[in-house]
């Protein structure tokens, strides 16, 4: 039976197949990795700066009657205070939305006044969210052995630590959008009861 060759121009053509192959692979392979570290729009290209994303509103109020519907409204929806004066409003607010998972709400409140007379005001709120997880940390122990020295052996206790692994600012929308209306509510309730005690003096 005859044996069957392999011509010298059979094996240049299978070469050349085979290297053109090789070459489409690693082309392909370079676009991908073009197209995965192709960088990424920059955080502040998203900062519009229109007037419909406002994080503040004007309250016929004065100065320190807005800044106390802002307190008054943190207060109302569980939040602690940690700073209420000179026209500055501090309170957060700690959320557990999973069981490893905690959540705090931080409000930063400024009033400034607005208009003559001081009767009008305007509060400028931002709320920050920082997200952390439960990490666990194994304890361990060294245990004093006479013949080889000390050696430290890991234990079953462990020591939970809160890590924050997220923080954004909460962006303009419905969110502030209802704390200004409860602001709003609490305004008009102080200006009754300021009428109310003028009309109560004057009637003596």
């Amino acid at each position: 039976m005859p044996t069957k060759t392999t011509t010298p121009l059979r094996r240049s053509a299978a070469c050349l197949i085979g290297l053109l192959s090789a070459l489409a692979l690693a082309g392909c392979a370079v676009l991908d990795s073009a197209a995965g570290s192709r960088p990424r729009k920059p955080v502040y290209q998203n900062e519009r700066f229109q007037a419909d994303e406002t994080f503040s509103r004007l309250f016929d109020a004065s100065l320190d009657e807005t800044c106390e519907a802002a307190r008054r409204a943190l207060l109302s929806q569980g939040y602690v205070i940690s700073q209420a004066g000179g026209g500055l409003v501090n309170g957060s607010k700690r959320f557990q939305p999973e069981g490893e998972v905690h959540v705090e709400i931080s409000f930063n409140i400024v009033c400034v006044p607005d208009g003559r007379g001081e009767q009008l005001s305007t509060a400028y709120v931002s709320a920050q969210q920082d997200r952390y997880v439960l990490k666990k940390n194994p304890n361990s122990t060294s245990i004093g052995v006479s013949a080889i020295g000390s050696i430290s052996m890991p234990l079953s206790s462990t020591q939970d630590s809160l890590v924050k692994v997220a923080s954004e600012t909460i962006p303009a929308g419905e969110f502030y959008d209802r704390f200004f209306a409860l602001m709003q509510r609490l305004v008009l309730e102080q200006n009754a009861d300021r009428t109310a005690a003028a009309a109560a003096t004057a009637s003596r």
